[in-house]
């Protein structure tokens, strides 16, 4: 759909006084939150992966948690026996392979279902509109919108069609500042711009819920050094 259709779906468009085109209001409902969500999966061919992990957390628009940190979403998600492995994946994944064929990991409704009560949580029963549902959040977040389609429908039904991919500031900062990065893989650096991260101990590489977690990190330091003019 149109970002134009998307627009007289999900709010509306009313002229001021004296019908002047100057004074056009949007009247537009704010979006309150936003779900950082991440995963891994079995290989780089979208099209045929399989999850073996989700992660989640809620936050508001200002990157402070909406929940505390023990109602957070951190799944390994069960393996199928014919599932195919990326040769990436079996060489630097081992622990979460380990526990994808645990008993401890969850099938991938009940990971869906988890997600849905999680979101549900925070912002109620999913709006009707889907412009008035919370945006999901993250880096190269396409990628994980496009899983969540595949395998999690009542997780998609809680979320705006609208996405926020930390991956596009990446790139502008990158151009703007070559040589200057935000360091996603150090932890005193995620915990510095996200003061309230739970970080995972040495094994924090790869991990869905730490990733999640290093992305509303670094939004805030590209709102605190690209934006700040502003």
């Amino acid at each position: 759909m149109l970002e134009s259709e998307r627009a007289r779906n999900g709010s509306c468009l009313r002229a001021g006084p004296a019908a002047s085109p100057e004074r056009v209001e949007i009247m537009a409902t704010k979006e309150k939150f936003y779900v950082w969500f991440d995963t891994e999966y079995s290989g780089l061919g979208i099209e045929d992966a399989v999850l073996l992990q989700v992660g989640a957390l809620v936050t508001d628009t200002d990157l402070r948690r909406v929940l505390p940190p023990d109602r957070d979403i951190r799944l390994a998600i069960r393996l199928p026996r014919d599932a195919k492995l990326s040769p990436w994946v079996e060489e630097n994944l081992p622990r979460l392979l380990e526990e994808c064929r645990s008993a401890g990991a969850a099938e991938v409704a009940d990971a869906d279902e988890g997600l849905a009560a999680y979101v549900d949580s925070v912002v109620g029963p999913p709006a009707e509109r889907e412009s008035d549902r919370p945006v999901l959040a993250g880096n190269s977040v396409h990628i994980d919108w496009w899983l969540v389609r595949r395998f999690l429908p009542r997780f998609l039904s809680r979320i705006n069609y609208r996405l926020l991919d930390v991956s596009g500031l990446k790139l502008e900062w990158m151009n703007l500042f070559p040589g200057s990065k935000f360091e996603k893989e150090m932890p005193d650096m995620v915990q510095r711009y996200f003061p309230e991260a739970v970080l995972p101990g040495s094994e924090a590489r790869h991990d869905a819920y730490y990733d999640v977690q290093a992305s509303i990190a670094e939004l805030a330091f590209y709102r605190r050094h690209l934006f700040q003019q502003f």
